[in-house]
């Protein structure tokens, strides 16, 4: 399997002390598991809120596990086509894409909380309705952003609603974007908008929440030894308030078993490459190496 480069040498550097790098370098990183996470934010604020789990999980499994993501989401569709991470927290529609494509196996999901994506706009410019966002130009984070973008793009499609959609690489961009009055609204989910800067959410509001759908998926890779997964999935299951702020970071309540089956409410939407726009391994935009 092909390794994804880590994006701004975002590497967990303390875990090599564990694992016997640097004597025995090579052996060291034979022995890595790479985690890549969708990037919703920024590659700064990412890893702020995910290099405590990563901690967690080498403490927990004895094995080096290396937080990574992509400059972009198109990029982290492509690392997805590829295999490029051994683990991947990723969103319902990579999911349902990536394990048929790539064989990507859900072991975890977000703890008794079901995805909706929203529409933001500024609290000077307040909205009630889909419809007053008739001829309007709208910040989405890109075209498979699914809770942030194919969702309420198609709500919107739904409810006769023309607009124009913009697309501009992350969930944090698209809050500034609306915040600095560029666009009239734009798409994110609950996760994002409670990891927010205040002094951006203080400017926004919610003003639309879509239907709800099963939620991001961490999912191991078809080739991972059933030790090491049974061993993620466990270490991911009893994480708890005592664990430190690791679940305070992420934002959520805990993590429950993933089945492959969860997530048939996304496939029922049948929803094609044509629509989504998703990047497959013919893009070849992933940083691999």
């Amino acid at each position: 399997m092909k390794r994804a480069v880590l994006y701004a040498a975002l590497i967990v550097a303390p875990l090599f002390a564990n694992t016997g790098f640097g004597a025995n370098g090579a052996l060291a990183a034979e022995k890595t598991v790479l985690f890549g996470v969708v990037p919703q934010q920024s590659a700064s604020r990412l890893a702020r809120v995910w290099l405590p789990l990563t901690q967690y999980l080498s403490e927990k499994l004895g094995r080096s596990i290396e937080f990574a993501t992509a400059k972009d989401i198109p990029t982290f569709e492509s690392c997805l086509a590829k295999g490029a991470y051994d683990i991947a927290y990723m969103n319902p529609y990579h999911y349902v894409v990536f394990h048929d494509e790539t064989g990507y196996e859900a072991i975890a999901r977000q703890k008794d909380k079901k995805l909706k994506g929203l529409l933001v706009t500024r609290k000077d410019r307040p909205k009630t309705e889909l419809k007053q966002l008739q001829g309007a130009k709208l910040a989405f984070p890109s075209p498979a952003a699914f809770g942030a973008s194919v969702i309420p793009r198609a709500e919107l499609r739904k409810e006769g609603v023309d607009f124009t959609a913009d697309y501009v690489k992350s969930h944090d961009s698209v809050y500034r974007a609306v915040a600095l009055g560029l666009y009239e609204a734009g798409g994110g989910v609950r996760r994002t908008w409670n990891t927010l800067a205040p002094e951006i959410r203080d400017q926004l509001d919610i003003f639309y929440e879509t239907a709800p759908y099963t939620p991001h998926a961490i999912a191991v890779a078809q080739d991972m030894d059933p030790g090491l997964r049974d061993g993620i999935q466990a270490a991911l299951l009893a994480l708890s308030a005592a664990d430190g702020d690791i679940l305070k970071n992420l934002g959520i309540l805990g993590f429950e078993d993933g089945k492959n089956a969860d997530w048939d409410d996304v496939r029922s939407l049948h929803l094609d490459k044509a629509q989504t726009q998703i990047v497959d391994e013919t893009g070849n935009r992933c940083h691999s190496g």
